[in-house]
């Protein structure tokens, strides 16, 4: 009896999984470019900018979409500078949800990230110490939350708002971001 249970949950699941593949349309559809406002965990808010690439959907109405992003912050206190930068390498699943206007497609996303994070204090000479310099890097995973906007401006090119929190130890992050994405082929 078992064993015809295990034999038809795995025939549903590779049924419902090929039902949803077949209505997948992935492949690199649209690039684009983002600029925006970061703000750090215990850090002031900096600028930051990134490249996407939109691959399509993976089941009705989930888009897939993968990014680089980068964002610096500094300061410089006494003569003392601190540094730190982060260098994303993600991946977003973005449901847009259905309106009756085609133009405006408002999303809601969830995605994962490596986060590359270099941090650095530069210690001037002063009163007979020597300078010194102090540097890390370290490689931490993300997970983004968020949505955003995007509508139409061309019949190739869409302009996209959107908001995200991305939950990564020590560095946790508010970012906003404007991009133009641009289709790619005909």
């Amino acid at each position: 009896m078992k064993r015809e249970v295990v034999v038809l949950t795995v025939a549903l699941s590779v049924f419902a999984a090929s039902s949803a593949f077949a209505q997948a349309n992935l492949g690199l559809k649209h690039v684009g470019v983002a600029v925006g406002y970061v703000n750090p965990e215990n850090l002031d808010g900096t600028f930051s900018f990134g490249v996407f690439a939109n691959h399509g959907t993976i089941a009705p109405n989930f888009g897939l979409e993968s990014r680089i992003d980068y964002w610096g912050w500094s300061q410089t206190v006494f003569g003392a500078k601190s540094s730190v930068s982060d260098v994303t390498l993600g991946a977003r699943t973005k449901y847009h949800f259905e309106v009756k206007n085609p133009k405006v497609r408002p999303y809601a996303g969830v995605g994962l990230g490596l986060h590359f994070i270099h941090s650095e204090v530069t210690i001037p000479a002063s009163g007979g110490f020597p300078a010194s310099n102090v540097d890390a890097s370290d490689t931490k995973l993300g997970l983004d939350l968020g949505g955003g906007v995007s509508t139409a401006i061309s019949p190739r090119s869409d302009l996209m708002g959107e908001m995200w929190y991305g939950i990564i130890s020590d560095v946790s992050q508010f970012s906003m971001r404007v991009g133009m994405s641009f289709k790619i082929g005909s």
